[in-house]
């Protein structure tokens, strides 16, 4: 005898959402990933970090003389201007990832 179409006598489970799969971690690569605060938003398009950043750089700009700091920043003189220079340089080349650092 046939069971006649309909609702079933068992409740459906519900169905719970996947869990996003995350490709295989070695050792040291679980521990950096647990410490960077699964969730937590961090890095490029982290709207709180920049709206901080910009209430504080308002604060600053609002409460401290800024010409007088950017006077105390200068070169006092014309050797400490070229080593300022050279490290700007130094800079500059590791950023655009100059093979091994190298300077040129």
């Amino acid at each position: 005898m046939k069971k006649p179409a309909g609702k079933s006598k068992q409740p459906e489970k519900a169905k719970q959402p996947e869990k996003a799969k995350r490709p295989e971690m070695k050792g040291g690569d679980k521990q950096q990933f647990a410490a960077s605060g699964e969730g937590k938003q961090y890095g490029e398009g982290n709207y709180a970090a920049t709206r901080q950043y910009n209430a504080g750089l308002k604060e600053h700009m609002q409460t401290h003389d800024i010409e007088r700091e950017a006077r105390d920043a200068a070169p006092r003189s014309p050797e400490e201007s070229k080593e300022m220079s050279e490290a700007e340089r130094i800079g500059r080349s590791r950023a655009r990832g100059t093979p091994g650092g190298k300077v040129k």
